[in-house]
């Protein structure tokens, strides 16, 4: 080949890389994007805000790590949903004897001290009752319903949980309807 057609080439492969830089996300974009649902989502598994952020922190490293094997940027936000869930699930398993002793020492503790502002503000706020009606549902509808709630699209609930898309509109229906009758049990005091 000649010289000109070598420059050409070159010039071409650089637009073609620069390209694709565009399409992917970046990092940052995508942690200022969805670190929010990334939390929340963990958060719906372990019920814990301090151990929801650890596990998003978890999540964000994995993706920071395995930026390049994303190629799809509609398939950022269900991966990242997918390995929250799943970390969180790991974190429950592997710290179950750990949070049995925890959760003892605490509720020791808590009896014996003044409530802090925030278990009287989410006491006031009903928030224990609706992770009471929560628990009450089974997988995989609870999931659905807590991704829908967080704005997900059928397509993305159906990627996170590995579920046929098929199905989302009716296990939230189903959902919906299990935390209804839970959450009005609650609320009349018969559990």
């Amino acid at each position: 080949m000649n010289e000109s057609t070598n420059i050409l080439v070159d010039i071409m492969s650089e637009q073609t890389a620069t390209a694709a830089a565009r399409e992917k996300i970046e990092f940052e974009e995508a942690f200022a994007l969805h670190h929010r649902t990334v939390f929340r989502a963990a958060r719906s598994v372990v019920q814990d805000s301090a151990l929801a952020e650890d596990i998003t922190q978890e999540t964000f490293l994995r993706l920071y790590k395995h930026q390049d094997s994303i190629t799809d940027s509609e398939m950022l936000r269900p991966w990242l949903i997918r390995v929250a869930i799943n970390v969180a699930k790991n974190a429950i398993r592997g710290n179950v004897r750990a949070n049995t002793r925890d959760e003892n020492y605490v509720k020791e503790t808590v009896e014996l001290s003044v409530a802090s502002v925030e278990i009287d503000y989410e006491e006031s706020a009903g928030v224990n009752d609706i992770y009471k009606a929560l628990n009450k549902i089974k997988e995989p509808l609870r999931s659905c319903l807590i991704l829908k709630q967080q704005g997900l699209s059928y397509k993305e609930i159906a990627r996170s949980l590995e579920l046929n898309e098929t199905s989302i509109g009716t296990y939230v229906a189903r959902a919906r309807q299990e935390f209804s009758r839970y959450y009005g049990k609650i609320g009349k005091g018969t559990t």
